[in-house]
């Protein structure tokens, strides 16, 4: 005759490691959409910045007087984004530099403290101005 094996009671055991499981993965998929959101933002406000700064460099009317509508252009390019970027203009004799600084909002955490702090972008493009030789 053969012997039957006692198992274990495992009941409850399921539940535990389902809801483990669920909170593991979905604090992960937070933490890609946030990277994901925050290298989109930084790609179009870097694109944008770069734009501004080419759109200045190649101002016929004069350098000075084409900083105002190429800012107005790119906050109107990012819309509602716009209004969280700051752009500081500095014009040398032969090159537009333009600093753009913008704050990310976080989906659920807060993204600017910690050690992986995702809220801030800081770019400067650097374009020389194009003039007839």
């Amino acid at each position: 005759m053969r012997r039957v094996e006692k198992r274990r009671d495992e009941r409850g055991g399921g539940p535990l490691s389902v809801w483990f499981g669920f909170v593991v993965f979905l604090s992960l998929l937070l933490f890609a959409v946030q990277v994901l959101y925050n290298l989109y933002a930084t790609s179009v406000v870097t694109s944008v910045a770069f734009d501004a700064a080419r759109r200045v460099a190649a101002a016929d009317g004069g350098v000075t007087a084409a900083v105002a509508p190429a800012e107005t252009a790119a906050r109107e390019a990012l819309g509602e984004y716009g209004d969280r970027v700051a752009f500081e203009w500095s014009l040398d004799g032969d090159v537009v530099a333009l600093r753009v600084q913008a704050q990310n909002p976080g989906f659920l955490l807060p993204v600017h403290a910690g050690p992986v702090a995702f809220g801030d972008i800081d770019r400067t493009v650097r374009v020389r101005v194009e003039r007839f030789r």
